[in-house]
């Protein structure tokens, strides 16, 4: 408390569809969530500045001025180059988009079974785009790079969001050859999610209308600020629902395999994949607002038996990491409602199969699922998903990815304040 006013952490998520923004005060209330689209297309990074200006300028002036921190949280794997200024040189590269022309190349950088060796992994998009952009200056991830707006220097990069692009968290550096190829210089400095970076950049904060004593904190992906909302205990895995379906779960040592991620957390390891699957392929064929009205109609205890693979495009990473995997969408049944049901099995057995290989890895049993994002707040398809997993599943729709952003602010502001 500095003269009568609490101090509050802003966690900012840069979600695929949009922005979302969340204060919490020191005792975990919230007391601001909102969000919005992003005005221009989600590749185009400007868009990520405009989205979190649009949602600064909601907040109410006197919550504002109590923003003492805040952290920002990013699609995972989503990467663009950068000038020496921090301009971007282009649209980014998503996390959907693998590379499979650098997959050889990959696997003669980073040691076997970093996700680095992957053509869906981070490096194969680093590789793209140093041969677009032969005099880029640096490559950031979504966060990183709106992290370095922040801050006025693109010096940083987290080391959640850095594990993809080749960082071994086990060994503390570039995994095998990549931190000695000629284009290395382009990496960012690694730092811990939840370090103190340094303050507000003055003329961002004039734009965001933030105080410029507020500190800009290292953030992590929007997989894992999912997961820091939900406080998981032992036992739990976190499903995150939303254009795609990320799982996780806490693990006393990391694990590896094609598509496996092993984030460090305090003592331990927050272990898990993401599948191209999720609610971005029931946007293709239906709005919101039907899909809310066609899931009234559907009996989970009568299995369509459509066996569908629900991807969006070509490609996977997790349960099985092959970026050139195909769909199976067909065949289509007449009523739209038996089509949903087909699909949101489709995408239950994928995520069933998940928590299998999580397990075959040596991951602990999951006892039960805890689920955030928007396909949280469906009942039927959580109905669905619980008999494909066989154990309890519970929805935690407000527990959002903005939330654990601003959890991880407030923790840093704990230690400094």
């Amino acid at each position: 408390m500095v003269g009568g006013a609490t101090h509050l952490a802003l966690g900012v998520d840069l979600g695929t569809s949009g922005v979302r923004v969340a204060l919490m005060d020191p005792a975990g209330e919230l007391h601001h969530h909102a969000g919005c689209a992003y005005p221009g297309p989600f590749v185009q990074p400007r868009t990520w500045q405009q989205g979190l200006t649009q949602l600064c300028d909601a907040i109410p002036l006197p919550l504002r001025r109590q923003v003492a921190g805040l952290a920002v949280a990013g699609t995972s794997g989503t990467l663009l180059a950068m000038d020496a200024k921090g301009h971007p040189l282009g649209e980014a590269l998503p996390y959907s988009a693998a590379q499979p022309q650098w997959a050889s190349q990959c696997r003669r950088l980073a040691e076997p079974g970093h996700p680095a060796a992957s053509a869906s992994g981070t490096t194969a998009r680093a590789l793209e785009l140093q041969q677009r952009y032969p005099h880029a200056h640096g490559l950031r991830h979504q966060a990183e790079w709106l992290t370095g707006w922040l801050l006025g220097q693109w010096r940083w990069g987290d080391l959640h969001n850095s594990l993809k692009l080749g960082w071994d968290p086990v060994q503390g550096g570039w995994s095998g050859a990549i931190g000695r190829q000629p284009w290395s210089g382009l990496l960012p400095r690694v730092a811990c999610p939840g370090a103190v970076l340094g303050s507000l950049h003055p003329p961002v904060a004039h734009r965001l209308g933030l105080p410029t004593t507020a500190q800009v904190v290292a953030g992590t992906t929007d997989g894992n600020a999912a997961v820091l909302a939900v406080d998981p205990q032992p036992g739990d895995g976190v499903t995150v629902l939303g254009t795609t379906m990320a799982l996780k779960q806490l693990c006393p040592e990391p694990l590896q395999g094609a598509g496996v991620y092993s984030h460090p957390i305090g003592s331990q390891w927050l272990v898990g994949g993401a599948s191209n699957s999720g609610g971005g392929v029931l946007r293709q064929f239906f709005d919101t607002a039907t899909i809310v009205t066609l899931s009234r109609q559907l009996d989970p205890r009568h299995p369509t038996g459509l066996d569908y693979l629900p991807l969006p495009a070509p490609g996977e990473r997790f349960p099985v990491d092959d970026p050139q995997l195909m769909p199976c969408l067909e065949p289509r049944p007449v009523s739209d409602a038996l089509f949903l049901q087909g699909l949101l099995e489709g995408i239950a057995a994928i995520e069933a199969r998940g928590w299998a290989r999580l397990q075959a890895l040596g991951a602990p049993a999951v006892q039960r699922v805890l689920t955030v994002g928007g396909g949280a707040r469906n009942p039927t398809w959580r109905q669905l998903r619980q008999q494909a997993l066989g154990c309890p599943v519970l929805n935690r729709p407000h527990a959002s990815t903005a939330c654990g952003a601003a959890q991880l602010a407030r923790e840093a502001l704990t230690g400094i304040t």
